[in-house]
């Protein structure tokens, strides 16, 4: 077996890809901009493209390459290398793995991003020592990928694992995906930002408020971070958001314990850059809402450790 693999991650802004040897150690990484709108013939060329770059960039001949891997967003029917539907690229029944295919002339396999990134997590980051995980991103959206018993649960025909629309306020704020309430709407950077907005208007007088007028000024929206700020600083305004954004986030991970009694729950993404200012507690809130107490079957909450790299190296062992 070759001792070499290529991954990579399609985005709506970037695609990174990445020669992998079976160590799960990246050789050489090449970016390039996805230019969504375009063709998806052409797209799909682009990330060839950058397949092929970054093994010659690594001084790996192409003949060395045993498959390749690809994790994009979207409902993804790995069985088929199918992108059955993207909503931010506009893709309805792609064959990115056939195209891909015949232009590499290597064995793809697609998957769903974050669905690879939490695969990426379960191989060599935070939740190596786990079997059954489920990793969230928080970032503009909520992003989930779930292992169970060492392998990718994806639901019927990959069309499920979809963690960021389960509803966690009946009747709540609407959400990209048409429903009202969804854990994604609370649980996001999108949905953080709202939320210390919110809170600044009802605290008119706060430190919140000022550090929110100041970034509007600069032509900037609310921040997230910045209800951290505000609490790190003793501001009562900065605390209540922490504290309700802290609430949601509880909720629907509380959901998704109660559901598959993963034996570690792996927080990325942006907001997770917060670290134990949010981690410790968020452990604190799931742990009282997890169905039966936590003596019986525990579990962890870890802050992913693989960053931009998880779902490269997750696609690259698909």
């Amino acid at each position: 077996m070759s001792a070499y693999k290529i991954g990579i991650d399609i985005g709506g802004t970037n695609v990174k890809a990445g020669v992998v040897g079976n160590d799960g150690k990246i050789l050489a990484k090449t970016s390039i901009e996805t230019g969504v709108g375009r063709p998806h013939t052409e797209i799909i060329r682009g990330v060839a493209e950058a397949a092929r770059k970054t093994a010659r960039d690594a001084g790996i001949a192409w003949e060395q390459i045993s498959g390749v891997g690809a994790g994009m967003p979207g409902i993804i029917n790995s069985a088929a290398g199918e992108v059955v539907y993207s909503c931010n690229f506009a893709w309805k029944n792609v064959p990115l793995g056939a195209e891909l295919s015949k232009l590499l002339q290597k064995s793809v396999k697609v998957e769903n991003d974050a669905n690879a990134a939490g695969y990426g997590e379960y191989l060599f980051g935070a939740a190596h020592k786990y079997k059954n995980s489920v990793f969230f991103t928080l970032g503009t959206g909520v992003g989930a990928g779930i292992v169970l018993d060492g392998g990718i649960f994806s639901g019927f025909k990959s069309a499920g694992a979809e963690l960021g629309h389960m509803v966690i306020v009946v009747g709540g704020e609407p959400c990209n995906c048409g429903r009202r309430g969804c854990f994604e709407a609370y649980a996001s950077a999108t949905g953080l930002v709202r939320i210390c907005s919110e809170t600044a208007v009802k605290y008119p007088g706060s430190l919140l408020a000022a550090l929110v007028a100041e970034r509007r000024a600069a032509g900037k929206d609310a921040g997230g971070k910045t209800a951290f700020t505000a609490a790190a600083a003793g501001d009562k305004a900065g605390t209540e958001a922490v504290n309700a954004y802290i609430e949601y986030l509880s909720e629907g991970i509380a959901n998704i314990v109660n559901a598959f009694r993963p034996e570690a729950v792996i927080i990325g993404g942006g907001v997770s850059a917060q670290g134990e200012t949010l981690l410790a507690p968020l452990r604190v809130k799931c742990y009282e809402k997890a169905y039966g107490g936590v003596e019986y079957a525990p579990f962890d909450i870890l802050l992913a450790e693989l960053g931009n790299d998880a779902g490269l190296l997750g696609a690259a062992f698909l």
